[in-house]
């Protein structure tokens, strides 16, 4: 990946488009964001696979994701709350609860910041 600077933050091509990067929301997504979305849309892709594989009903599911960060530490991240919301039929809590525990050890983007940001995950079926 490469960035290139622009005169409010930075730049980068995908094959999916362009991305800009700036530490003001005006200008792009600021990087606490991407490391959020990252983490949560990881977590929601690997709880997605492992549902699918226990062949559990699932529909959609939908991810909230609240970060608390630590303005006396250069605003890094502590802690990201990942709720997801799963509509489907017949689901069984027990079951969704278990997949999510699985999540954690499988999600790679989870595992690359264990033990410098708490991640907790919360959810609920409709």
């Amino acid at each position: 990946m490469k960035l290139t600077m622009k005169e409010k933050g930075f730049k980068t091509n995908t094959e999916f488009g362009e991305l800009e990067i700036s530490g003001n929301e005006e200008f792009g997504f600021r990087p606490y964001q991407l490391m959020t979305a990252s983490i949560a849309g990881c977590s929601g892709g690997v709880l997605r696979t492992i549902l699918k594989k226990k062949k559990l009903a699932v529909e959609d599911i939908s991810i909230q994701a609240e970060v608390t960060r630590n303005e006396e530490e250069a605003n890094r991240i502590e802690e990201i709350a990942i709720h997801y919301v799963i509509k489907g039929d017949n689901l069984e809590e027990d079951k969704i609860s278990k997949a999510i525990q699985l999540v954690k050890k499988n999600c790679s983007m989870a595992r690359s910041v264990e033990g410098s940001i708490t991640i907790t995950e919360t959810f609920e079926l409709v």
